[in-house]
């Protein structure tokens, strides 16, 4: 996915995460007259009970649970952006990401409908974008861990994650309690997402909190790279601001 899209509020929980994922890890390149069509119809995707069950390891009784509120919830979910208008002024922009959802009851599938105006941000990239392995990802298992390893990925040329405490918010939609008192968000996201992307997802990460005089912390970084002892090798293209893995 583009890196936009990637650094937006994605509103997804875990179960709506995984599905969407798995919809995209089934789609290869796609040819140009596709893309202009997907620009103006979306682009359709289908993931069995059967895929979802092998991929995030769970039983298939779980998967079809899993997919089936999934797949309810997310034609409200919501992409959250903020740029600036032609006046430099921030404006907060919101897409959905999909058009339709569909779930065969009986029939063990999902089929999703990525809305026009998503389908540019995940399809036919060729620079700006964000991939990573989904069987890294496949055994995060809370949504905070996940999205801090694409946020990682989507810095993946440099090493670096380095951002506002404000924009970390936004990022991982974390609960008025985390942004009130940042030893919660300690706790209960930096910490455990931290030790689940260690352990689960090939990478080492080390993180540091960046105060603004004696007490408020204003920023983090976080410093990252392949775990050397999984023989994990990440190709990288100068162009882009990740790098190309499979």
């Amino acid at each position: 996915m583009s890196n936009i899209l990637t650094r937006a509020a994605h509103s997804l929980n875990l179960s709506e995460k995984r599905l969407i994922a798995l919809g995209l890890a089934s789609t290869d390149s796609v040819p140009l007259k596709s893309l202009a069509l997907a620009g103006n119809s979306g682009w359709k995707v289908r993931v069995t009970a059967q895929e979802y069950a092998a991929t995030f390891d769970v039983e298939p009784c779980t998967a079809y649970t899993q997919m089936q509120e999934a797949s309810r919830k997310l034609f409200s979910r919501q992409i959250t952006s903020h740029i600036k208008n032609r006046k430099g002024k921030p404006t907060e922009r919101n897409i959905r990401w999909v058009s339709s959802a569909l779930y065969a009851d009986g029939d063990g599938y999902v089929e999703l409908n990525f809305s026009p105006e998503i389908a540019p941000h995940l399809l036919g990239l060729r620079k700006q974008f964000t991939t990573y392995k989904l069987r890294h990802a496949a055994a995060l298992d809370t949504v905070y861990a996940w999205r801090l390893f694409e946020m990682l990925k989507s810095w993946q040329s440099t090493g670096l994650y380095a951002t506002t405490i404000e924009d970390f918010w936004e990022a991982m939609e974390a609960p008025p309690s985390c942004r009130k008192d940042f030893k919660a968000l300690r706790i209960r996201i930096i910490e455990p997402a931290v030790e689940s992307i260690t352990a689960k997802a090939s990478m080492l990460v080390e993180w540091t909190p960046v105060k603004s005089g004696a007490r408020r912390v204003t920023s983090l970084e976080f410093r990252f790279e392949a775990n050397p002892q999984h023989g994990i090798e990440y190709s990288e293209d100068g162009t882009l601001d990740s790098s190309e893995v499979d």
